[in-house]
């Protein structure tokens, strides 16, 4: 009888509607994706709190990372941004006052993010530091960096430039006081052969952004290169290029699937990976090991993941990362 009844509610499961199979399968799928602990560790609990604005993909990148170790991990990884430098603060102040296990944080601005970190280092809170701030890192009480040296990733597209043949480029700045987007241009200034200018954006705005390029470019048509420091800015400055009926080559820090799909389409002639998902993996990853076994990478000095120049060809081939959104 039992045997009947557990044949009859398997037709009865199987007759359900497509729509409740569906949601069955993709809930199944995620939970597959998602993974379980890979240790019996304490489940400790960490806190990320960076610099992002609203609608950063990046960021949606780096937190795959980091959730996809938080899993491994048995982490309870928590996640808050801003992109007010006090707001930032103030939001390592909270996860200081909920006493968590880890912080890692991104010190865009790290003048107005010394006192938060002291905070928690005073707290006996293990700190890391994330894509930026790799100056700092030390001096503040962290235990590491991840991230890219940003004035080595600026070097390294002034010498693209320079094997591109290129003489008069604009890099876009569009976030004024992040001291990290300063070195990018600076780097790239130092390397580069020919001339290169700044243009400060209003980032928060993206047809303020295109019209400004939009100018620029009009202004000045000797301009044979337009380099942005964020892969959301690339579309507009593609956009704008268009409209001023420019022939600049447009190229861009940071990849996602939409610049993957640009460069392999010619649209964009580079971008310039610090692989983010590595940034948010390893960050979760390096503080379960320091609390675990009390490792530390890096032997004081940043781990680099970055930077890596990505072209048309390099592009294809990491396109199955790119649409997961894990590159």
């Amino acid at each position: 009888m039992g045997a009947v009844l557990v044949a009859a509610l398997g037709l009865s499961l199987a007759g359900c509607s497509s729509t409740g199979g569906k949601r069955a399968e993709d809930a199944r799928k995620a939970a597959a994706a998602e993974g379980k602990a890979a240790v019996n560790s304490p489940r400790w609990t960490i806190a990320m709190v960076t610099h992002s604005g609203d609608g950063d993909t990046f960021w949606d990148i780096v937190q795959n990372g980091a959730k996809q170790a938080a899993v491994k991990d048995n982490i309870n990884f928590l996640y808050s941004h801003s992109d007010e430098a006090q707001q930032q603060a103030q939001l390592v102040d909270a996860a200081v006052d909920k006493k968590v296990d880890g912080i890692i944080v991104t010190l865009a601005k790290p003048d107005a993010m010394k006192a938060a970190v002291a905070r928690a280092v005073k707290a006996g809170i293990p700190v890391v530091t994330v894509n930026s701030g790799s100056a700092e890192s030390k001096e503040f009480g962290a235990l590491t960096h991840i991230g890219q040296d940003e004035t080595v990733a600026g070097e390294a597209v002034g010498d693209e430039l320079n094997e591109r043949g290129k003489k008069k480029a604009l890099c876009v700045l569009h976030e004024q006081g992040n001291v990290g987007h300063e070195q990018r241009c600076a780097g790239a200034e130092d390397t580069f052969d020919g001339e290169m200018q700044n243009l400060y954006v209003d980032g928060t705005s993206m047809p303020d952004v295109q019209s400004s390029i939009e100018a620029k470019l009009q202004a000045d048509p000797s301009i044979d290169s337009v380099v942005t420091l964020g892969a959301p800015y690339a579309d507009a400055a593609v956009k704008a290029k268009e409209t001023a009926g420019s022939k600049a080559e447009v190229d861009t820090f940071d990849l996602n699937a939409k610049v993957a799909s640009a460069l392999k389409a010619g649209t964009l002639g580079f971008a310039v990976d610090q692989q983010p998902y590595l940034q948010g993996y390893q960050a979760v990853d390096l503080l379960w090991l320091y609390k675990y076994n009390s490792d530390v990478l890096g032997g004081g000095k940043p781990v680099l993941t970055g930077p890596q120049i990505i072209t048309k060809d390099q592009a294809a081939a990491l396109a199955e990362y790119t649409e997961r959104g894990t590159r």
